[in-house]
């Protein structure tokens, strides 16, 4: 039986992956953008935003299963709480939410702590949103893309002197493996908080920055900078890892070796 699917966030880093995985699965897809898009490829373009409620209930109307892939720094548990308003008297049979791991153990506690580490928080409040929806729901929690720790990695190369968080790691995971998982949790019965996914291995900062500094051809000394706050000691501490989850296989290497050194 066919699945009619909403996907919003379908056209960012990871929808695009869920996305043609989705219609190769034989599902009716539904992409919920904020600019015009035509139809493509058998996946239908709605107009609207979650950030206004505009074109919402539009977007939802005959969605059976909807994959909540929108999102940003900040926002995220209005634009969470502006779906589950449309898309519960729609009649959803599932709703499923890509969250990230360490939303439930990093406190935000202060502006400081705010400023850096809002996301976590963001995170979590709109997995409160989904889980309280009424809805039949699946959360799964991820650790940081590839494609956010290039971004980062582009940023701070342009700088004469690296400052590098000190004692701060990360255990980055391929978007297209987190979209393969995505897809299957969203094909299957709701399952509430899912186990996590993460990449295959753990990094310092250095230890990200150095490969992809090689890769470009450039050197620049890194400094490490202290970080204060609770947010900042939970990270220290490894909340934001899950090692006992590191399913993801293509490792930052692999991702370098295919983003930056085949296009040098």
């Amino acid at each position: 039986m066919t699945s009619r699917i909403l996907v919003t966030g379908g056209t960012g880093t990871l929808g695009r992956h869920v996305v043609p995985r989705l219609r190769d699965a034989g599902c009716t897809v539904r992409v919920l953008s904020r600019s015009p898009h035509p139809a493509a490829d058998g996946i239908e373009y709605v107009t609207g935003d979650l950030a206004t409620g505009e074109g919402i209930e539009a977007a939802v109307d005959g969605a059976e299963i909807i994959v909540h892939c929108a999102g940003s720094n900040k926002g995220d548990e209005d634009k969470a709480r502006t779906l589950v308003r449309a898309a519960a008297p729609a009649g959803a049979r599932h709703l499923v939410y890509i969250s990230v791991v360490g939303a439930d153990r990093i406190p935000v506690v202060s502006g400081a702590d705010r400023a850096m580490f809002g996301y976590f928080a963001s995170k979590l409040a709109a997995e409160r949103v989904v889980a309280d929806s009424g809805l039949p729901w699946t959360t799964l929690r991820a650790t940081q893309f590839h494609d956010l720790i290039l971004l980062v990695a582009q940023q701070m190369a342009k700088l004469p002197v690296i400052p590098v968080p000190a004692g701060f790691r990360f255990q980055p995971v391929d978007a297209g493996e987190v979209a393969d998982r995505l897809v299957e949790l969203a094909l299957g019965a709701p399952a509430g908080l899912a186990p996590d996914i993460a990449g295959p291995r753990v990094y310092t900062v250095p230890g990200l920055l150095q490969p992809y500094l090689r890769a470009r051809g450039k050197r620049r000394p890194m400094v490490p900078v202290p970080v204060p706050g609770k947010a900042a000691h939970a990270v220290r501490a490894g909340a934001n890892l899950a090692p006992d989850r590191s399913v993801g296989r293509r490792t930052w290497e692999d991702f370098l070796a295919e983003r930056v050194l085949s296009r040098a």
